[in-house]
């Protein structure tokens, strides 16, 4: 019973802090999560929240690299949920701030493509703002 209750109490320590989050951080994944979000719901306000008006998204397509504005990449949400949803894997893989400047790594894991997605953030007037986005997809073999 003791040794139970030992492992409980470990198990109980190691999810709460595991956690929690200083307030900076909990405060610079507000943008990521209205990303995140967004891809879940198709809804474009949420990318218009996360991003900063002058930010811009980069990325290779078809070998010739490309550049899009946030208006641009919102334009690009149909404003439902993908057909697929359910089978689809959102994560925050990874976010390393500094005083005002941020770094954050999403993964956004689909049946047919992996996202990997490089974010370049800062505080502006109090706010954390995705101020760029690069990304590499990987398509994934056909069966």
């Amino acid at each position: 019973m003791k040794i139970a209750l030992l492992f409980l109490s470990i198990a109980f320590l190691s999810l709460s802090s595991s956690q929690a989050q200083n307030p900076e951080e909990a405060a610079a994944r507000v943008p990521l999560e209205n990303y995140i979000k967004a891809h879940a719901t198709g809804q474009s306000d949420y990318i218009r929240k996360a991003f900063h008006p002058a930010a811009h998204i980069m990325f290779f397509r078809d070998g010739k690299f490309q550049s899009l504005t946030v208006e641009e990449f919102a334009s690009r949400f149909s404003g439902q949920p993908a057909a697929d949803e359910a089978a689809r894997k959102r994560r925050i893989e990874s976010l390393d701030i500094t005083g005002n400047a941020a770094v954050a790594k999403i993964v956004l894991d689909y049946p047919q493509v992996k996202f990997t997605d490089y974010m370049s953030l800062l505080k502006i007037d109090g706010e954390w703002k995705i101020v760029n986005k690069s990304f590499y997809a990987e398509p994934k073999p056909t069966n």
